[in-house]
């Protein structure tokens, strides 16, 4: 089974069977026409090749419309993405895939682009405990100490120091589908997905 394309809308809840509220992502996943297969002969991996929207006509160039006439798409996606195959997974050029590959209870992991929250400390970046609140401190969320003195004399790569946070590609696993709407190409997914609203996403079990 390869995956979708899909595009945040927002959080809600749902009330299950037992009156429970159950905190959702809603995801307006696909329809995906495939625009390409690759196989181990041709291309050395196994993967399809997925579309998502649609691009004005005008904004598109030769190549993007030429990619999806040949798949006979009418108009050029505008987000394409690869999945992974299995060897037992069967796809047609062309084909629309559709929330219908996705049941209430299957497990996925979505990926995103994780909001971007500019330029931070420690404190916020790795959750530092940072220094004695009480009375006033002075350093309360400086880093302390970020290398050794005279041997190497420098600090060592990949300390945990500040800088920006977030905007970074971001996958979260193990995620549960709760509902699918096949009417609206909706996945109702428990808790919360990389990504801003209207942010693009990979849903893949």
């Amino acid at each position: 089974m390869a995956g979708l394309i899909g595009k945040k809308i927002g959080m809600t809840r749902i009330f299950d069977d037992a009156g429970a509220a159950v905190p959702v992502t809603v995801v307006e996943a696909g329809p995906c026409p495939v625009l390409q297969i690759k196989s181990k002969e041709t291309d050395g991996y196994a993967a399809v090749q997925l579309g998502f929207g649609a691009q004005k006509d005008k904004r598109a160039n030769k190549a993007e419309k030429g990619h999806a006439a040949k798949a006979g798409v009418d108009v050029a996606p505008r987000l394409i993405r690869e999945f992974s195959v299995a060897g037992d997974d069967a796809f047609e050029v062309g084909q629309a895939v559709t929330v219908e590959v996705f049941e209430a209870g299957d497990s996925v992991k979505v990926t995103g682009t994780s909001k971007g929250k500019g330029f931070q400390g420690v404190v916020k970046r790795y959750g530092f405990a940072g220094r004695p609140a009480s009375h006033g401190h002075p350093m309360s969320r400086t880093p302390g100490s970020i290398g050794p003195g005279t041997d190497p004399s420098r600090v060592i790569k990949g300390k945990k120091m500040p800088g920006r946070m977030g905007g970074v590609r971001a996958t979260v696993g193990n995620l549960k589908i709760v509902r699918v709407d096949p009417e609206r190409n909706l996945l109702f997914i428990k808790g919360g997905v990389p990504g801003s609203r209207n942010s693009y996403l990979m849903i893949q079990k």
